[in-house]
């Protein structure tokens, strides 16, 4: 699974603490980690508890961040790329589902730009938010918005999904139908 998460930790413990529970159940569950390859905030958060329950985590990194030493040295696997642009796609394709924690604007940007993608039919995989504490609801306010004044069909906005924990995101993924590509 592909996770995005800020780079930085919030400002409240719930954003760690539950950062770390859902990395820990996605571990022991026997799931991979994809994510941004920072050992900084909650994605670094994630990294570590993921790994310290024996999980699997692959990080993916431009070059630029590794120069400015935010890299995390201790993952099963790390990709360095030239670019953000090369960062996303990768991520993107490692991935078989995308999940955003509570991050800021880059973790809103990648989350969202997948979820085109669906739209789009780019790809089938399900996109979903980690809604701590009610992070998500504004953004998630905003999409419902978007297809009460005709921008998004129901199946579009259904495929932008609010969990509250890994055990949400299993059945989310067992069950997933993707919508059908707006333009086929």
């Amino acid at each position: 699974m592909t996770v995005y998460a800020g780079s930085a930790p919030g400002n409240r413990p719930v954003f760690l603490e539950e950062a770390r529970r859902f990395a820990r159940q996605v571990a022991e569950a026997g799931w991979e980690i994809v994510y941004g390859g920072g050992a900084v905030g909650l994605m670094g958060a994630v990294a570590d508890a993921a790994l310290a329950a024996g999980g699997r985590v692959t990080g993916v990194i431009p070059q630029s961040l590794v120069n400015a030493e935010v890299a995390h040295p201790g993952l099963t696997e790390l990709h360095v790329v030239d670019s953000m642009h090369e960062r996303k796609q990768l991520m993107a394709d490692l991935g078989d589902c995308f999940v955003a924690l509570p991050g800021g604007v880059g973790t809103v940007e990648e989350i969202v730009e997948v979820w085109a993608w669906l739209v789009l039919g780019h790809h089938g995989k399900p996109i979903t938010l980690v809604n701590t504490d009610g992070y998500w609801n504004r953004l998630f306010g905003m999409a419902r918005g978007m297809a009460v004044n005709g921008f998004l069909s129901p199946e579009e906005l259904a495929a932008f999904t609010l969990i509250r924990d890994a055990q949400d995101l299993f059945d989310v993924c067992a069950s997933w139908q993707p919508p059908p590509p707006r333009w086929k």
